[in-house]
């Protein structure tokens, strides 16, 4: 039987398909675009720089409501001394100012709204007494520019908003419609094509059968995809038979622009998969072993510049292997010049993680309050348990030169995204 030879780390494995990836300016991948609507554009990334085509905001605002005024005459104003003015008028809010102010002279002025002609800054209405329907008294001075934001302060016309390859975030929407800018060129969506193996398997309509279970992984790793930007393609499940995955995956590298096996990585006489990888095209297996638990069994390989993997079957494996190697192909792809980075947070272990050097671990743990502390308690269980990660919260990773972790000790857990 084949042994796995010269595993590689997992990050090592990601660089070495990703050094072999077409790429373009600035080190991403090529970018095929297409224009979406701003209000679609969560969580795409923009293919092209965006500009601003004016200068935001567009006129002086008040961030207070209050006074606007000349700044020059309320200089000296105190509680003791306060300084006299005339209300002449006022700017309604979404006007242009009709009025504008003299010396000692004020307006009304409200948040979000346009100052009047001549001021320069905004006294807020804490810091003035009514003296008659026409006189105020300002008992604390403003300096110019104070409770004001001014023309192009937040960005100015011309102004480079996002660069080429930028992750869209909710407040990046926001940004964007208040230029008028309601539809931008992005990133496609990757179609990833994810293929079920193996003899025992049946849908989860289906009730098994003695010795078959329902596919789990395919819905999974569809999820996986869906949340990393990507769009799968399911292909069905396909038994243990070289013809019939050959042709399956063959489709699959047809339909899409990333190729998933799920099974068939290991070295036993039913797994073909890295067989069928080699029969696809050049260059083929890149990588054929993680120095990961779990996970070793994982394929990284690339047929005509499609990125192809294999998972292992298990579905704690197939989820840290996607994890580590998937999703961040898949941001490369989409041409994203700073993917996000998992959330983590810090806890205190409590019990001892065994490992042994030379691989990392991902164990998963639960997230428990105790003493005031945040505690991270390892789920113990067989990768082909699902339930194992459902009752989880993130990993810790062991590192890959760590023969374990101490109860006790301050960990980084990985959270699930």
């Amino acid at each position: 039987m084949p042994e796995f030879f010269n595993v590689l780390p997992p990050t090592q494995a990601l660089q070495v398909l990703l050094n072999r990836l077409a790429v373009g300016a600035h080190g991403r991948a090529p970018l095929v675009s297409e224009p979406v609507p701003t209000a679609d554009a969560l969580g795409r990334v923009t293919a092209e720089a965006i500009h601003s085509p004016e200068a935001l905001p567009t006129f002086p605002r008040s961030t207070v409501d209050g006074f606007s005024l000349r700044a020059a005459d309320t200089f000296g104003a105190s509680e003791g001394l306060p300084a006299y003015f005339t209300v002449v008028g006022d700017v309604p809010m979404a006007q242009a100012a009709s009025v504008s102010v003299g010396v000692g002279e004020a307006a009304i002025a409200y948040t979000g709204g346009m100052l009047a002609g001549n001021a320069d800054a905004v006294v807020m209405v804490e810091n003035t007494q009514r003296v008659d329907t026409t006189t105020i008294e300002i008992v604390r001075p403003v300096a110019p520019g104070e409770n004001v934001v001014q023309v192009g302060e937040d960005i100015k016309i011309g102004e480079m908003v996002f660069p080429a390859g930028h992750l869209l975030r909710p407040q990046d929407l926001g940004g964007l419609t208040a230029l008028g800018i309601t539809r931008i060129q992005v990133a496609r969506r990757p179609r990833v094509a994810i293929l079920s193996l193996g003899d025992e398997l049946v849908a989860p309509d289906a009730q098994p059968a003695p010795g078959q279970i329902r596919d789990i992984n395919s819905y999974t790793v569809a999820a996986l995809v869906q949340q990393a930007g990507g769009l799968p393609v399911l292909l069905g499940i396909v038994a243990d038979d070289y013809s019939l995955q050959l042709a399956a995956a063959r489709r699959g590298l047809e339909l899409a622009d990333i190729l998933i096996f799920s099974a068939g990585s290991s070295v036993s006489v039913r797994d073909l998969t890295a067989d069928i990888i080699r029969s696809l095209g050049e260059p083929g297996v890149l990588v054929h072993g993680l120095s990961l638990r779990p996970g070793k069994p994982a394929i990284v390989g690339l047929v005509d510049r499609k990125p192809v993997f294999g998972l292992p079957g298990n579905p704690v494996s197939a989820m840290v292997v996607f994890d580590l190697l998937v999703r961040p192909t898949l941001y490369h792809i989409r041409g994203c010049a700073r993917p996000p980075a998992p959330a983590t947070t810090t806890a205190r272990l409590s019990r001892n993680i065994a490992s042994a050097p030379g691989r990392e671990d991902y164990v998963p743990v639960r997230l428990l309050a105790e003493n005031g502390y945040q505690i991270a308690e390892p789920v113990f269980g067989k990768s082909n348990l699902i339930y194992t990660l459902i009752r989880a919260d993130g990993l810790v990773q062991v590192p890959l030169d760590c023969g374990g972790l101490y109860a006790g000790a301050e960990v980084a857990v990985r959270l699930f995204w």
